[in-house]
């Protein structure tokens, strides 16, 4: 047997790491088009982003943060519950401290059980609207907030560097884990080349 066979199978290794390598690169590289011998290359995802920013606009607009869920949210009933004990805090401190000072007459004829009941109907009637507020506001703010086109505007702007930044530290493993992949394939196909030339000869 030669032993410059065993070359091979660490040759056709390397050439699989190599070129799972260059993939992973070109993902992110060149970032500009760049013409090498009459053919136009350029990264994946900055050729796609402006592509990529509009379909994840979309995809928030619609699923992940959409207005009717916005909506819900703000004008549920449940969720004031949780801020009834501020407002009536407050509404109790003005018409204890505060309307004496703005209108030191009227309160000196309003006693405790007056100051309850005008509180009591207060918060009744803050209950009641609260929903309906939220919902007037809601309405306007999607009137007034296109998040699609904010979320399109902010990814298309966004920096190929950073993005590239972002993805490495998310799958810097799944990215190595390609590379020794290749590696691995190569040397199973330089394998296969030395028992196929040696049954063959």
């Amino acid at each position: 047997m030669n032993y410059w066979l065993i070359l091979i199978p660490l040759i056709s290794a390397f050439i699989g790491w190599v070129t799972n390598w260059i993939a992973i690169k070109m993902l992110f590289h060149p970032r500009e088009p760049k013409k090498i011998l009459g053919i136009t290359f350029q990264g994946i995802f900055p050729k796609r982003q402006q592509q990529f920013a509009e379909k994840l606009g979309k995809l928030v607009s619609n699923e992940f943060l959409s207005f009717s869920d916005i909506e819900q949210k703000i004008s549920n009933p449940e969720n004031l519950k949780k801020i009834m004990p501020m407002i009536e805090k407050h509404i109790d401190d003005f018409l204890r401290l505060r309307l004496s000072d703005e209108m030191p007459v009227i309160s000196m004829f309003i006693g405790e059980k007056t100051l309850n009941k005008i509180k009591g109907a207060l918060m009744d009637e803050i209950e009641n609207l609260f929903p309906m507020v939220m919902k007037q506001y809601a309405g306007n703010l999607k009137s007034e907030l296109d998040l699609e086109h904010i979320v399109i505007k902010k990814v298309a702007g966004f920096s190929s560097d950073k993005l590239e930044e972002i993805l490495y530290q998310i799958m810097s493993k799944e990215f190595r884990f390609v590379e020794i992949i290749g590696a691995v394939i190569g040397f199973i196909i330089g394998v296969v080349q030395i028992i196929i030339t040696q049954l063959t000869s």
